[in-house]
């Protein structure tokens, strides 16, 4: 029974109605689904925490996400084998092979079959895992259901029978046979309370021992096999010292160890002796605790043992493997991103002694995030500080330095250092030697950079090193042969830098900058060239660079664009700028002229130290007479003031790091004009001009960055030619020429489009490298971990990586720094040292809540690529997650991750034109993200399909960013007004109109207002037009609707809700067309013109939508869908007409009245918290009670459709959408299931927002008329995310298809057992 209460504006009546009643009298999903239907819910995809981890052998993994067991082969490379959904609505908690009686070392693969319990919750099931091909998951007979929770579950032997020991919640165990499904022996202990973790042990039920570890904090040994009548045993071993509750338990046989961790952060080791052996009882009389182990920052939620070995796993994140020795951690395997590590497994190669006296084995880890990680677990580590090793240098001076060359095609390599007193030594083959010395002009100070070169013709690799003085004086030489070098002179001052940049010819030469006085850039091309008497040098000088006038007026990074039309260089200086060089023009006039004189073997420094006139006439020729370079394109201060650090470009895209700790992805767009010589510094407006798409920041306090590494090498550059003119084709044949026009496509949407036709450059997997604290570390921005760490002392020194990469990360580098004159180098990690050796099983998503999940469109692979829905989530975190879903396979892709808000993500909005349901090759979505701190993110995301990779891509641009305590901070006379709360945060958000200059967007706010924004692409600006404080309380929920007048106009309504029940309707009309007319100008606040009372409570949730006027007579009926934290779900309708004769500045206004309103007070057992409408007449509604339903709305109520139970926890957000159907020739693929009839699709602009949860914009604005009927027949999907993400497919099924299906499957059968009585009283019945 459902109470119903149905209002109309003139009286109020309340009665019951039966849901089954409703049902009949609702035709169904808008008019077209039989009475006799039921709508099915069906998982597509599941990402959530990973709650059970176990090894079969050596050979697989077996993991647990909800309810879903899965298979991973692990031989010869990790990879997915078989999934089976087990344990219906309860969430898997322990795995538990059936030991192998026979040939109990062979693998698997040797055996046919392998029995295997699952159990969590009240649920208990077998399940049988068949070395077929393909290999097979089968359940063996139906969900065995209790009435207590299962906290272990072991396999005892028994004759013919299928015999398990089940530990229970309320300190019980009971000995269940699963041939016949019934309870044989059920026993008690007589200290009667709640355990958290239990373990059974025994290999028979008389010899069992339950380890129990309470809600007091103790530890409890009692054995269930020696009560015989009572049905009670008593506590025979009681452990005590935790000062938190106890979440895991293990025992190592072999030593009699027990571990324990808990939630007071330790791990405990305790001497128990033999227990659960044939005859050993609870072990020794009084066990001693032996070692207490404190490392983890939060709660151990996992621990394993092993010889020798302690694994401990928490909410930290992070996998500590221990040393029994001096109880030390030795590794430390961090790789999920967030919300800790729920499960921990370690395979038995990790208790095995190998010859060489090490351990070979696997540690899995599964994370909150959904993850799972694979660790290969070989041999001791060192501890921390004894990773790294003093070379021990031996020489003049102090080293001041350091630099390393080698390590290309398997040369050796090694370490350069320049000394204070002008002198520089090489190390190798574990020896320093002097290689050259400098004299008085290179003492006391030294700047020096080194390059990997290949002379012409020789398969050898040298190392060409420059240094630079106080007086301008640079000397290049080889370090193979250092009187083959070159002197030249760079000014008169101080050489504030030195850099080398690789030459156009791979490993054949070089560009030397040299970073002189007053900002001049001296530049040569250096090239190594082998002949008989041995390395020559051939120098070229060109013109050189001049950078702006600022502090600290020197070069820092650089980075060479070789193009047809001239090379084009990209510069970052100390003071934070990128700047952007062109030498083409001048270097072919200097080609043609015969300028820039090539030098050969030039003298040594002795030759030229007493001739001043040879040393000027040098200078002269190398430095060249022209006026120097001016930049073409300058970002000034990009940076900060702390500098730029590093620039390189990879597949057409330029990064560059620096002190702010953000890396920032460019690209080079041509400008206005064409040409540029940049001489007078006026091609800053025409040629080539430098684009930040996007900020990447690093983690928090990872300030100082030093520059980017790629972390994929493979090719993946879309080449501009057939495949792009595709791309345009695509794009133009969505956007016809007289669609534009419709659209007012005038500049503004041509710059729009020039935009994304321009970026077809995917953007690549880089790391970050950088200082944080004392630490060096290598930074994974996606997976938000350290992939590298070394305790070097902070950023204010020399370093190198051990070998240089060219600018590629390959997982394994040692770090070479300076440290109070010691020239230190850390150990290469192993792959068990660092998470770039781990093997990412399944990557994991936030790992913390999510609050909102958004769908950008789905995308189309190709035959060999298939179908994938584009999402984008939001979370606690302060990330957003663009994922890639396939239904068919269940796969989930991340695509990018955008870190740049500073706090919790809470709402997002699309805008996609002509988003009709349809899968296209390429995406272009406008996406603003707002939460915490009043901060607004806006970004372009192009999403298509990478042919070379196989897989989807996406490239994120930065459009404009918000901050309320910034522009209030930019105000004037702002000390006359009252400044904003730091802490209002955006709940949810709501695209009101599309237009031709801004899109307009309305925010609700927890400070009480209601504030709408103009967002510009083109400008890259977002301004805040008005702001109303109408609620005076915490505005939980906004969306939108659009009805069109007598005159063809269109009208934008608001809808905004509050923590007061009520909802605030706004005529935003005069604001969307004024926008058009006027953008740059603020507007007034309007005022509500209505107000509906739809709940007691807050109001977390709306789905607003017109009826078509067809169906209608004079006027438009808006209904609104509500849902709140008092768990009821209101359908208001509302009648919205124009008034006759009265016009408001050439408008009618409008008139609204309460029609009538219906509600389900008991929707939910939970707030109600997301809301969604899919077709015109079906709402899906998901809450923390960990349901989704779905309601069949009509004139004549609201009636329940279906529900389902949602493996997602915290349920926040929900997104809904309907594929488009048949008539796009789209083949089902299999398995896909009938496709829905949801009715028509042509309801008017509807949006819907909700808390925290808010997902709008995903229909069409007044600015963009809806061109076709796409969505009817198609297929139903809805996603839910929280603390996980699920996809739902919608299927519609006749009653008696379900009810057969039903009765054929019996997957279900509750075992009921009555608790030990007292002495006295008989023995209950097992059935």
């Amino acid at each position: 029974m459902h109470s119903v209460l149905l209002r109309s504006d003139t009286n109020t009546v309340a009665f019951l109605i039966s849901s089954a009643v409703l049902c009949q009298t609702v035709p169904g999903i808008g008019e077209e689904m039989s009475s006799d239907s039921v709508l099915l819910l069906e998982t597509a995809a599941l990402v959530a925490p990973v709650t059970a981890l176990e090894f079969l052998r050596e050979d697989f993994l077996l993991t647990g996400e909800g309810p879903i067991l899965s298979v991973y082969d692990l031989q010869p490379h990790p990879k997915t084998r078989a999934s089976l959904s087990v344990l219906h609505n309860y969430r898997i908690h322990g795995i538990r092979p059936r030991p192998l009686t026979s040939a109990p070392r062979s693998s698997i693969s040797e055996q046919t079959e392998q029995a295997l319990v699952v159990f969590g919750g009240k649920a208990v099931r077998l399940v049988q895992l068949r070395d077929e091909d393909p290999l097979r998951l089968e359940a063996l007979g139906p969900l065995i259901e209790l009435q207590d929770w299962a906290l272990d579950v072991r396999w005892l032997s028994g004759e013919g029978h299928s015999l398990l020991a089940v530990a229970l919640a309320h300190n019980a165990a009971l000995l269940l046979d699963t041939t016949e499904r019934q309870v044989l022996v059920l026993c008690s202990c007589l200290e009667g309370c709640l355990l958290y973790s239990a373990l059974l042990l025994g290999d028979t039920w008389g010899d069992s021992v339950l380890v129990g570890g309470t809600v007091f904090n103790q530890l409890i040994l009692w054995r269930p096999g020696v009560a015989k009548q009572s049905r009670e045993a008593q506590v025979e071993r009681r452990l005590l010292g935790h000062s938190g509750v106890i979440f895991s338990l293990c025992y190592l046989q072999e030593a009699g160890w027990l571990a324990s961790a808990s939630d007071d952060r330790s791990v405990r080791v305790w001497g128990v002796g033999r227990l659960g052996a044939a005859g050993g009882g609870c072990g020794k009389a009084d066990p001693a605790c032996l070692r207490v182990l404190y490392g983890h920052q939060a709660r151990v939620f996992s621990v394993r043992l092993g010889p020798g070995r302690v694994f401990s796993a928490g909410e930290d994140g992070a996998c500590l493997v221990w040393d029994w020795g001096g109880g030390r951690v030795q590794l430390t395997l961090k790789g999920h991103r967030a919300g800790g590590v729920r499960a921990l497994a370690v395979s038995e190669g990790c208790s095995e002694t190998r010859p060489g006296g090490g351990r070979g084995g696997w540690v899995a880890t599964g994370g909150a995030d959904g993850g799972v990680r694979l660790w290969r677990e070989e041999g001791r580590a060192e501890a921390e500080g004894e990773t790294l090793t003093d070379l021990g240098f031996v020489g003049k001076g102090v080293p001041k330095v350091v630099c390393v060359v080698g390590g290309e095609g398997g040369s050796q390599v090694r370490v350069v250092v320049g000394t204070d007193q002008g002198e520089v030594y090489l190390h190798g083959g574990g020896q320093w030697g002097l290689v050259w010395e400098g004299g008085a002009d290179f003492q006391s100070y030294c700047a020096m950079d080194v390059l990997s070169v290949r002379a012409g013709g020789s398969v050898n690799w040298d190392g060409l090193c420059a240094v630079g003085s106080l007086t301008g004086v640079v000397q290049v030489f080889p370090l193979s042969q250092p009187g083959a070098g070159v002197l030249m002179r760079a000014g008169a001052g101080k050489i504030h830098s030195l850099t080398w940049v690789e030459g156009q010819v791979r490993r054949q030469e070089g560009y030397l900058l040299a970073s002189g006085a007053e900002g001049t850039v001296y530049r040569w091309r250096v090239e190594a060239e082998e002949r008989d008497a041995g390395l020559v040098l051939k120098t070229q000088a060109l013109p050189s660079f001049l950078l702006p006038s600022c502090a600290k007026r020197w070069l820092a990074a650089a980075v060479l664009l070789p193009r047809p039309a001239g090379a084009l260089w990209v510069c970052g200086d100390r003071r934070g700028s990128l700047l952007l060089f062109k030498d083409g023009a001048r270097r072919r006039r200097e080609e043609g002229e015969g300028k820039g004189k090539e030098t050969e073997g030039a003298p040594s420094r002795a030759e030229t130290e007493g001739d001043p006139a040879l040393d000027g006439n040098r200078v002269e020729e190398e430095a060249g007479g022209e006026a120097a370079l001016r930049p073409a394109c300058c970002l000034f201060g990009v940076h900060g003031k702390q500098g730029v650090t590093g620039v390189r470009e990879y597949g057409g895209l330029l990064y560059s790091a620096g002190r702010d700790g953000c890396v920032r992805v460019l690209r080079i767009r041509p400008g206005g004009g064409g040409g540029g010589g940049g001489e007078e510094g006026e091609a800053g407006q025409r040629g080539a001009l430098l684009e930040v798409l996007r900020v990447q920041r690093a983690c928090k306090g990872m300030e100082w960055l030093e520059r980017v590494l790629i972390l994929e090498a493979e090719p993946f550059v879309l080449h501009r030619g057939v495949e792009e003119n595709v791309l345009e084709e695509e794009h133009s044949d969505q956007n016809p020429p007289q669609q534009q026009e419709e659209d007012g496509g005038g500049e503004e949407n041509h710059r729009i489009q020039e935009r994304e036709t321009g970026c077809q450059l995917r953007e690549a997997r880089f790391v970050i490298v950088g200082f944080h604290s004392v630490h060096f570390v290598v930074w994974d921005p996606v997976r938000q971990e350290r992939l590298l760490s070394v305790p070097c002392g902070g950023g204010h020194r020399s370093w190198a990586l051990s070998p240089p990469h060219g600018g590629v990360w390959r997982g394994q580098a040692a770090l070479v720094f300076l440290r109070q004159g010691q020239v230190l180098t850390s150990r290469p990690p192993r792959p068990t040292d660092s998470p770039a050796g781990s093997q990412a099983l399944r990557e994991g998503l936030h790992g913390r809540g999510l609050g909102c999940v958004c769908r950008l469109g789905g995308l189309e692979g190709g035959e060999e690529g298939g179908h994938w829905e584009v999402l984008v989530s939001g979370g606690e975190d302060t990330s957003l997650s663009v994922l890639a879903v396939q239904a068919q396979t269940g796969t989930v892709r991340v695509l990018a991750v955008i870190a740049d808000h500073i706090s919790s993500v809470r709402t997002l909005a699309t805008v996609r034109p002509g988003d009709d349901g349809r899968r296209r090759p390429r995406l272009s979505t406008l996406l603003v993200s707002a939460g915490g701190r009043a901060q607004i993110q806006c970004y372009r995301l192009l999403i298509g399909w990478d042919g070379q990779l196989a897989r989807p891509s996406c490239q994120v641009i930065q459009v404009a960013r918000h901050r309320l305590d910034e522009q209030w901070e930019r105000k004037r006379n702002r000390h006359k007004t009252v400044k904003m709360d730091p802490e209002t945060r955006y709940m949810s958000a709501a695209v009101v109109h599309d237009g031709t200059e801004r899109v307009l967007l309305a925010l609700g706010c927890s400070d009480g207002a209601v504030r709408v924004f103009g967002v510009s692409e083109v400008r890259g600006q977002v301004e805040l037009l008005w702001e109303s404080f109408h609620h005076q309380r915490c505005v939980l929920s906004v969306a939108t609707c659009s009805v069109e007048d007598r005159r063809g106009a269109w009208c934008v309504l608001l809808f905004s809700a509050a923590t007061d029940g009520r909802v605030a309707v706004w005529d935003l009309s005069p604001a969307a067309s004024s926008l058009d007319r006027h953008p740059g100008e603020a507007q007034p606040a309007p005022t509500p013109c209505f107000t509906i009372t739809a709940h007691q409570s807050g109001i977390n949730a709306l789905a607003v939508w017109e009826k078509p006027r067809a169906e209608l007579g004079a006027g438009h009926q808006v209904t609104v869908a509500s849902g709140g934290d008092d768990g009821q779900l209101t359908v208001s309708v509302l009648r919205v007409q124009y008034r006759q004769g009265a016009t408001e500045g050439g408008r009618a206004p409008l008139q609204i009245q309460l029609q009538a309103q219906c509600c389900v007070p008991a929707a939910h057992a939970a707030p109600l918290t997301a809301l969604g409408r899919l077709g015109s007449g079906l709402l899906v509604s998901a809450s923390p009670d960990q349901r989704v339903c779905l309601w069949s709305c009509s004139s004549t109520g609201l009636c329940q459709r279906g529900a389902m139970f949602s493996h997602v926890a915290d349920a926040a957000g929900l997104e809904v959408w309907l594929e488009a159907g048949g008539r796009q020739g789209e083949a089902e693929g299999p398995g896909s299931g009938p496709t829905l009839s949801f009715g028509s699709m042509e309801d008017t602009g509807c949006r819907s927002g909700s808390s925290p949860g808010g997902v709008s914009g995903s229909g069409d604005s007044p600015g963009r008329r809806r061109g076709s009927r796409g969505g009817e027949g198609g297929r139903g999907w809805v996603v839910v995310c929280g603390q996980g993400l699920q996809l739902l497919q919608i299927k519609n099924r006749n009653q008696d298809e379900v009810k057969d299906e039903d009765c054929g499957k019996k997957e279900r059968v509750k075992v009921s057992f009555v608790m030990p009585l007292r002495q006295g009283q008989d023995k209950p019945n097992p059935d």
